[in-house]
């Protein structure tokens, strides 16, 4: 057990190494410097499987923020890596097609940004803590699921100011999970943006797509969504304390309704592909037709125990 947990953290280690601006290299890849701690032929397979193909560099108050184009036998892809006054690192992972969603959202973070007035002290003070002691909530939030990732946006506020922060969760799948062989838990990386920098973030993100995701199927959803010039426009319901949203999206295996439930501790969604959306709404519609049927015998009831009811008191008289 120990050696195989021990191959796995390697493979681990070197599927998600430094990118080379993190290591001090140029703006684009390709041609890096020898690796450390491995072998020359794994560094040697390492770059023939994976190549950068550009980099950019944001300097945002007191963090530098990584944005590199790379591209191996899957596709090409955008690591985005924070770091830290100490040297600490974070990394998210975005596909081409992902990417185009995150510029989206994007600006529709920084819209709600600008439309926000400046917090008072008492906002402040409470920014860490809600009324009902537990954390506070975001001041807007959104959130994507692909495939075996998902990924949270949620604009809040500390001592220090506003920020977005962009949590990434992967399902590494049975036996590869966190808790060990079988568990198939989430690992997670979280960056925290400033608010200040939205918008030269989403301008770098944004020159990236145009210059290296043109080409790539994916943006246009994929052969099977490519055929479609337009889309439904997403729309959402409120019930009770829940919102649910419907948003239909494309990727390359095809067009999807993905159905989000949101609640301000809560957030869950199920993604139903194209092919099978007329069996959801049958199934749907008959539910509802039975459960209306099955109200209407329960009301006949109630009425018929009512009327037997003031019957007997007639008769008592």
């Amino acid at each position: 057990m120990f050696l195989f947990w021990r191959s796995w953290l390697a493979v681990l280690k070197m599927a998600d190494g430094d990118s080379g601006s993190e290591r001090g290299g140029g703006s684009s890849g390709g041609g890096g410097g020898g690796g450390g701690g491995g072998s020359g032929f794994q560094h040697s397979q390492r770059e023939q499987e994976t190549q950068e193909l550009a980099s950019k560099r944001l300097d945002i108050q007191n963090k530098r923020f990584y944005l590199d184009v790379k591209q191996n036998n899957k596709g090409r892809f955008i690591k985005i890596a924070e770091v830290g006054a100490g040297g600490s690192k974070s990394r998210l992972t975005l596909s081409m097609s992902v990417a185009a969603e995150f510029r989206d959202y994007l600006g529709d973070f920084i819209e709600h940004y600008a439309q926000l007035g400046p917090s008072s002290p008492e906002q402040i003070a409470q920014s860490s803590v809600g009324e009902d002691g537990g954390p506070r909530r975001a001041l807007k939030s959104e959130f994507l699921v692909r495939e075996n990732r998902k990924y949270y946006l949620d604009l809040k506020e500390n001592q220090r100011g506003r920020f977005l922060r962009i949590r990434q969760t992967v399902n590494r799948g049975p036996g590869f999970g966190v808790g060990g062989p079988g568990g198939g838990m989430q690992a997670g990386q979280t960056i925290a943006l400033p608010a200040q920098g939205l918008i030269e973030f989403r301008d770098a993100l944004a020159k990236h797509i145009d210059d290296y995701g043109g080409d790539d199927g994916e943006l246009a959803g994929g052969t099977a969504a490519g055929a479609y010039g337009e889309l439904p426009e997403g729309t959402s319901i409120m019930v009770d304390s829940k919102r649910f949203f419907f948003d239909v999206g494309s990727n390359k295996y095809g067009v999807f309704l993905r159905v989000s439930e949101v609640k301000p501790s809560y957030r869950n969604s199920i993604t139903i592909p194209f092919k099978a959306w007329g069996k959801f709404g049958g199934a749907f519609s008959r539910y509802a037709e039975e459960m209306k049927e099955i109200q209407e015998r329960q009301r006949d009831k109630i009425y018929e125990r009512r009327e037997e009811s003031e019957g007997e008191e007639v008769d008592d008289d």
